[in-house]
């Protein structure tokens, strides 16, 4: 689910408990609304407004979390392409097939993007990039050395390109994780009952109604932001590519 769409359902959500709450305000009798009524209402909601405080904290936490983490995830990426891509250079120019063939996988994730929906995927004849990154380790292992210099770089030259296979299927195994649904739902929940309050205990009149509506709408911002932060290689807040175009114009020179 898009992370505006997530957003925009909150302050619905929102928007329609503040609007039960005014309802229901109006069909009371006075006595359910007196000083005392209200001092309940409030301490009650307290704890809930203390829980929902508590629940966001710890999502925003999360998806900060998983962006720095894809954040890092890419550079290191970007790095060890071009760290294979100069150890190959130095074994001789019988890399080259490989190295092109590295340049190759470095482009096809530019255009398609880096996620887990995309990088496993055929594309007409074109392979998967796990595909791609094995017939690089191919090409390597089918290189006979000629001195021990030459046995160490494909030896290096294997062991990091192990290394970006691995970050591949690190990357299909967490790219569906995302945000804790169930938690965000009671969040949303707890969320909505509290606004219903704000209408229950609130004069109708046009300030007070912009302002629950402001609160609303910062509240289902605040959610925009965790969920699009939860997904760090889509939407609008996204991890840049700018490591793998720095690599792609130095990957395949002397």
């Amino acid at each position: 689910m898009g992370s505006l769409l997530v957003g925009g359902l909150v302050f619905v959500f929102l928007s329609m408990a503040t609007s039960l709450g005014l309802m229901v305000r109006g069909r009371l009798p006075d006595h359910h609304l007196n000083a005392e009524s209200k001092d309940v209402i409030r301490l009650a909601t307290a704890v809930v407004g203390t829980l929902s405080a508590l629940a966001l904290g710890l999502l925003i936490a999360s998806a900060k979390s998983s962006y720095d983490n894809a954040e890092v995830e890419m550079r290191t990426a970007a790095a060890r392409v071009l760290l294979l891509d100069r150890v190959m250079a130095q074994y001789g120019p019988e890399t080259d097939k490989a190295r092109q063939l590295l340049r190759e996988l470095i482009e096809k994730r530019l255009s398609r993007g880096w996620t887990a929906e995309t990088i496993d995927e055929t594309s007409g004849n074109a392979p998967g990039e796990y595909q791609d990154i094995e017939a690089v380790q191919a090409d390597l292992r089918s290189l006979a050395p000629r001195d021990a210099v030459q046995h160490s770089l494909q030896a290096r030259a294997l062991e990091v390109s192990g290394m970006v296979a691995e970050t591949h299927w690190l990357l299909v195994e967490s790219g569906k994780e995302g945000l804790p649904w169930a938690f965000l739902t009671v969040l949303v929940c707890w969320l909505s009952l509290l606004f219903a309050t704000f209408g229950l205990q609130a004069p109708a009149n046009p300030t007070v109604l912009s302002i629950l509506l402001v609160c609303a709408l910062s509240v289902a911002g605040a959610i925009f932001l965790v969920s699009d932060m939860a997904n760090p290689y889509v939407g609008l807040i996204r991890v840049s590519d700018a490591p793998l175009q720095f690599a792609i114009e130095r990957l395949g020179k002397p």
